[in-house]
């Protein structure tokens, strides 16, 4: 049976919780809006700035693994992203600060990387694929943890995100599955190695510390007493 750690409330209700929280969810607006900027531009002046995705063992198109979650191919594509996107990133920054500044460099160049390797040859945009490493990544490390939030936080991805599970697999031609799963794998993979990491303070109880004998628990006999009872018992035994 697994028991999930409570929290301890002066951590997580602190001032310096409340900032933690605000300055994630700051820095994932930030994110999201220079990738709305540079669609916005893309669209009204025309740019073609889609020819700068990932294109897969294409020496050229290396370029992809770092501009492809900037580009978008439509608004229907830009607005699929930005929800999950200000979702996974502001629970990560928040939830994991530390492992934060390792997981989404890895899991936004490594999922180009890996899509790079598996991709089919064609033009791959949209940060879909960094979408569902921090996606896996939550999910993942909150099983991990045990402790009441950050489970909670996993079962608050599932339930939202829990479908888009679907879009690793080949089910829809104009869909870069390749990316989801590349970065699905690394959000995993991320999730196991730094699965000891970012653990809040628990809350405990003053009867946890407490190692006291209570008034109620009956006390051993004194050990003269041990020596007369077998006495008396070996001689019953001879009788």
């Amino acid at each position: 049976m697994i028991q999930l750690h409570q929290p301890d409330e002066d951590f997580t209700s602190s001032d310096k919780a409340a900032r933690s929280f605000s300055l994630a969810l700051q820095l994932a607006i930030a994110v999201t809006s220079v990738i709305w900027f540079i669609w916005l531009s893309d669209a009204y002046l025309d740019l073609g700035l889609t020819r700068y995705g990932l294109q897969p063992r294409d020496l050229g198109g290396l370029l992809g693994i770092v501009t492809a979650p900037l580009l978008h191919s439509d608004l229907e594509h830009m607005f699929s992203n930005t929800l999950p996107l200000l979702v996974s990133l502001t629970a990560v920054l928040y939830l994991y600060p530390n492992s934060a500044l390792r997981v989404i460099p890895m899991v936004w160049l490594g999922s180009g990387l890996l899509g790079w390797c598996i991709g089919r040859p064609s033009i791959h945009v949209g940060a879909s694929g960094f979408v569902y490493g921090l996606l896996a990544f939550v999910f993942v490390s909150g099983l991990f943890r045990q402790d009441l939030r950050s489970v909670g936080v996993s079962l608050v991805v599932w339930f939202l995100y829990g479908s888009m599970i679907w879009g690793v697999l080949p089910i829809r031609p104009q869909m870069s599955w390749e990316l989801h799963l590349s970065g699905a794998i690394l959000g995993v993979a991320m999730a196991v190695l730094y699965r000891g990491w970012d653990r809040v303070p628990v809350k405990r109880y003053e009867w946890e510390d407490d190692d006291s004998v209570p008034d109620w628990f009956p006390e051993p006999p004194a050990r003269g007493e041990d020596a007369r009872f077998t006495e008396e018992a070996d001689h019953d035994d001879a009788r």
